[in-house]
């Protein structure tokens, strides 16, 4: 399939099915066309971004005894990955200029975002929260207008969002678990392992657009559109192992860690 066809299915299609469907995973770039930026998604009306701070907040893990709080969370998150396959199906759009290794990279990547998706809502609906049935918030979609080229992309989502998702995917199956949520658990561990492979993703190319002198922490720091910040970059439970199984260099992984927002870039 073309990766014009494929974002372009995604990004104005207002049906979640096939935004989640589309892409058999044999991929041409032959046709990449002009640079066009999507503002707003096509989407079905229960899943319209909703006004600003209309959404529900994740549920506290204390709440998650109660199965519907488990479905809101579920729900929130199918939110945040169906943001995800709609943020990098723009960037296949806003910049056909861009190496067809990464692009090509990318649609895969997009792929394991579809199937998180499903994952989430199949089991927000089996909690009695159909996906689509709570208000949606765009806060990823809105970070993504921002970057201006491939590297502020790698820097924001892959080493950002997906970045803190390596952390905060073991933090809820621990929290699952707690209540005996087996299958939830389970689902984000699966989540866990594909995103050290995104974060891999954006470590290599952002380590290649730096080139052999730079210094990576400050290339990226550069590349962060705020309120992106390194600090935004992990959770509650620092998962060191997971960034060096990543690719990440103990020294960065390192500062990482010990980073605060005191600090200046």
């Amino acid at each position: 399939m073309e990766l014009r066809e494929f974002a372009e299915t995604i990004l104005l299609s207002e049906e979640l099915y096939e935004k989640l469907s589309v892409g058999d995973g044999h991929w041409t770039d032959e046709n990449p066309g002009d640079a066009v930026r999507i503002e707003v998604p096509a989407r079905s009306e229960d899943l319209v971004f909703a006004a600003r701070r209309s959404a529900p907040a994740m549920p506290k893990f204390g709440s998650f005894h109660d199965p519907i709080k488990r479905g809101i969370a579920h729900h929130i998150m199918a939110n945040h990955e169906l943001q995800a396959v709609e943020a990098m199906a723009w960037v296949l759009l806003a910049f056909p200029e861009a190496p067809p290794e990464f692009r090509l990279g990318l649609a895969d990547v997009i792929r394991d975002e579809q199937k998180h998706t499903r994952m989430h809502a199949e089991r927000a609906s089996r909690l009695q929260v159909p996906f689509g049935s709570l208000p949606v918030n765009c806060y990823i979609w809105k970070k993504v207008q921002h970057f201006e080229s491939i590297v502020d992309y790698v820097a924001g989502l892959p080493l950002v969002f997906e970045g803190a998702n390596l952390d905060h995917s073991l933090e809820f199956a621990e929290a699952f678990d707690a209540v005996g949520d087996q299958r939830s658990a389970a689902l984000m561990r699966i989540i866990h392992r594909d995103e050290i492979e995104h974060v891999r993703f954006g470590w290599e190319w952002l380590s290649a657009s730096a080139g052999t002198n730079a210094d990576l922490w400050e290339f990226w720091a550069l590349h962060l559109h705020w309120p992106l910040r390194p600090s935004k970059a992990r959770g509650d439970k620092f998962v060191r192992e997971a960034r060096l199984a990543a690719g990440m260099p103990p020294e960065f992984v390192e500062r990482l860690e010990a980073w605060t927002d005191g600090k200046q870039l």
